[in-house]
């Protein structure tokens, strides 16, 4: 049994959310909350295995309470928005920094064509969620200098220039990225292809609330376009994302993989084609298995590819799946990715030792 903690200040809403997680089996809504400082004292007293959270709250919001927990009693917490508007969804990323899982819209009303779907989502990943049993949050990283960080790492002899950065994540992953963009080098020398598994509606204020930080421009991927060099793209909601022959961006409604569209195996295979031993890929932190076989198949035609260590992820599904695999030519923490993509860039693919 699932025991969740709903916060929530809107007593209607509470009771909604409610009625939509009691209807499974497998949960029960323990205790509930109005506002921050009453999920701090209902964690105290009941321990639930999640919380789900509401943002904009009085007392204490959404954020401040997040924060609150993952620093004194780490709990997986699922952001529950009622609002996709990109203006407003900065704040609802400050939660997942702070420690946060995942982000999901509130499920529509009763009545509405798309209810059993939206609560079904938020079921299914309030229990994805319940199995993350250690949440760790990491260090800062922005305002790092990558060059004044050591990466230690085989000497990879290779004749081929490095011509693309190919990363997917996961949960976990946009603190992650977070913390890698806005250490990175503002003339990155080459584009940057992104794939997050993110819930739809919330990808365009992700990519604001990362503009803040970012020392690249970040852009949500668009048909047909030429990634440039130090700029970074994300794959949209609901959309496969690939590049052909020239390197321009391909959108499709391909089938997803691994559950998941867009998918990072989708976006590794069509890299692994096109760029070869040209190409840079990793896996950060995120559940799950996809791209772990397509980092293979990178590596096998000659690309460096990477995966984030165990004690810097959130959960080490995807990149633990890699390593495993013995796929990933680096296995590095966090605050080591930014300067380690720098050098292999900096090297024309060959990676320094560190001092």
């Amino acid at each position: 049994m699932i025991n969740v903690l709903v916060v929530e200040d809107s007593p209607v809403v509470r009771e909604f959310l409610i009625y939509i997680l009691n209807s499974d089996p497998d949960i029960t809504v323990i205790a509930t909350a109005g506002d921050g400082e009453e999920a701090i004292d209902a964690l105290r007293n009941h321990r639930p295995d999640v919380i789900t959270m509401d943002i904009h709250m009085p007392k204490l919001n959404g954020v401040a309470a997040t924060q609150l927990i993952m620093e004194t009693q780490p709990t997986p917490i699922v952001i529950v928005s009622g609002s996709t508007d990109p203006a407003e969804v900065g704040i609802t990323f400050d939660a997942i920094d702070a420690g946060a899982l995942a982000v999901l819209p509130r499920p529509a009303g009763i009545g509405h064509p798309d209810h059993e779907a939206t609560a079904r989502k938020m079921i299914e990943v309030v229990k994805l969620m319940a199995e993350v049993k250690v949440v760790r949050r990491w260090a800062r990283m922005r305002g790092a200098s990558p060059a004044s960080l050591s990466v230690r790492a085989p000497l990879l002899n290779r004749v081929a220039q490095t011509r693309i950065v190919v990363v997917g994540a996961s949960t976990g992953g946009p603190p992650a990225l977070e913390a890698i963009l806005s250490s990175l080098p503002k003339h990155f020398p080459v584009p940057i292809l992104i794939v997050q598994h993110m819930t739809a509606g919330f990808m365009e204020g992700f990519v604001q609330w990362l503009k803040n930080s970012s020392n690249l421009p970040v852009h949500i991927a668009r048909q047909g376009e030429l990634p440039l060099p130090g700029h970074v793209y994300m794959a949209p909601d609901e959309y496969q994302m690939k590049v052909e022959n020239r390197g321009e961006i391909v959108l499709t409604k391909d089938e997803p993989e691994y559950g998941s569209r867009p998918s990072i195996s989708y976006l590794f295979r069509s890299v692994a084609r096109v760029y070869g031993h040209d190409a840079v890929a990793g896996l950060l932190t995120g559940m799950g298995r996809d791209g772990a076989d397509e980092l293979r198949l990178l590596k096998e035609k000659g690309a460096i590819t990477f995966a984030q260590d165990k004690e810097s992820s959130v959960v080490h599904g995807m990149a633990g799946e890699a390593i495993r695999l013995g796929v990933a030519t680096m296995v590095l923490p966090l605050e080591k990715i930014a300067a380690a993509l720098a050098n292999m860039v900096a090297e024309r693919g060959e990676i320094k030792l560190g001092a």
